[in-house]
């Protein structure tokens, strides 16, 4: 049995930009609750300002630059799917309401046959 692949951070580089992004949350969010005499412009000002560096600087490194790059290639896999005709995605929709329709009558039917069974026949107990 093979073990998967584990994809660690190899370079200081992007060891000290990933631990910088995750300063600069951690101090956007301080600023915006340092911030709270100074007003809401300046709370939230602080906090998308600090959110914005740190995803720049998120994705400047490898790990971002994967991502960023999965996401493309996931984006490229959605446009090459084949979406059903209006016509086609309605049947398709009223069979399942149908399906659910009659699977909840099966196990409301179900349900009575073995409760009359039980509590009724074998128990006795007569409601």
């Amino acid at each position: 049995m093979a073990t998967p692949q584990v994809q660690t951070v190899s370079t200081t580089g992007d060891k000290a930009k990933l631990a910088f992004a995750g300063a600069l949350v951690i101090g956007a969010l301080a600023a915006f609750y340092l911030l709270a005499k100074q007003g809401q412009i300046a709370q939230w000002g602080a906090l998308v300002v600090g959110l914005a560096a740190a995803v720049v600087m998120f994705f400047t490194s490898e790990p971002g630059k994967e991502l960023f790059a999965f996401g493309r290639d996931a984006w490229r896999e959605v446009k090459k799917v084949v979406w059903p005709a209006r016509k086609e995605a309605m049947q398709m929709t009223a069979y399942v309401f149908a399906f659910v329709l009659v699977m909840a009558l099966f196990l409301w039917l179900t349900d009575k046959t073995l409760e009359w069974l039980f509590y009724d026949l074998i128990l006795g107990w007569k409601r």
